[in-house]
């Protein structure tokens, strides 16, 4: 079966298990009326920022519910200044639609827009994409409830490892607040000891690149959003020479340049955020749903690259995941 068609299957039966636990009845335009507002810390290019707006959509389809879209575009954009410009002209965009209910994604939106003009007022607020820990935001607050963020990564590893000559390991990635904090908890949460490189250019995730293959026995790729010079097919055919140790991501658009990939589903980050915000519209406080963390993965296996590294991989690994042959899958190669 498809990845589409798989993803397309899940979300709908996702959906219905959200619905029942939440118990909101299910018909049609019940929320007419009602309005919600969505602000993405990033922008609609964004695989990641696109995928939960889907996940939003298609919880919302029928409902009756309006929705607003607003993107503060500080992946692209991501120094202070800017960051606290777009979240003026955010908290501006939300008082003017009025909303009865707004959903925020992702750590830039909560950390200055809800934070700092929306904790403990009347509006009830749900997040989604908070990475690993909304406490350090003082969060949850009265008004608030969400899907906190964390990476798949000790199952990332654990695939790795089973094809890497040693446990260095190495993590490359774009230099922004989420990759940091990403590489944090790396150290704290699993004790991982990591030789983190943050880049800015392509030129320089290239150099890096080849120096951590000497350095390390297995390679973590972060995030390259924010690379704003990346040219896909340049960075494909530079991995497929240069790779000598097993890497891995968690993001979908870098499966082309991973040896493993353990997805995080980012509809499933949108899915929970509408449908709390359905069940808030019913009449459940916010505080009285209890905040979870994203459950779902995706296994990818990348052919090209482990016939570049003479690796065959395990028969169970291949009968549970996707297969990547060099062919375009979903959103797999343009995160911008």
């Amino acid at each position: 079966m498809g990845l589409i068609k798989k993803k397309h299957i899940r979300w709908v039966f996702l959906s219905t298990l959200f619905l029942l636990f939440f118990q909101i009845p299910c018909y049609a335009q019940r929320f007419a009326g009602k309005k919600i507002f969505y602000l993405d810390s990033y922008h609609m290019g964004y695989a990641w920022s696109r995928g939960i707006k889907e996940g939003i959509e298609a919880v919302l389809k029928g409902t009756g519910a309006e929705l607003k879209v607003h993107s503060m575009d500080t992946k692209r954009n991501p120094s202070e200044r800017f960051i606290k410009k777009a979240a003026v002209a955010a908290r501006q965009a939300i008082k003017a639609y009025s909303p009865d209910v707004l959903i925020v994604s992702d750590d830039n939106a909560f950390k200055y827009v809800v934070k700092v003009y929306y904790k403990d007022v009347s509006l009830p607020v749900v997040f989604c994409g908070l990475n690993w820990d909304a406490s350090i935001y003082g969060a949850p607050y009265q008004n608030t409830t969400g899907m906190v963020e964390v990476a798949l990564i000790p199952q990332l590893i654990e695939k790795l490892a089973s094809y890497a000559s040693g446990p260095r390991i190495g993590y490359l990635s774009s230099d922004n607040l989420t990759s940091r904090k990403e590489a944090y908890y790396y150290h704290n949460k699993f004790g991982m000891d990591i030789q983190e490189v943050y880049v800015d250019t392509m030129q320089d995730w290239q150099n890096r690149f080849i120096e951590l293959q000497d350095n390390v026995d297995m390679l973590i790729l972060g995030n390259n959003a924010g690379i704003n010079d990346w040219d896909a097919p340049t960075v494909r055919s530079f991995v497929y020479q240069q790779t000598k140790v097993p890497t891995g991501s968690i993001y979908s658009w870098m499966v082309p340049y991973a040896l493993i990939s353990y997805i995080q589903v980012e509809q499933e980050q949108g899915e929970w955020a509408a449908t709390a915000a359905l069940a808030i519209l019913s009449g459940r406080p916010p505080a009285d749903i209890p905040l979870v963390t994203n459950k779902k993965g995706e296994l990818i296996l990348n052919l090209v690259l482990s016939e570049t590294l003479d690796i065959l991989f395990d028969p169970v690994l291949l009968r549970r995941g996707e297969i990547f042959d060099g062919r375009l899958i979903g959103h797999a190669v343009n995160p911008q």
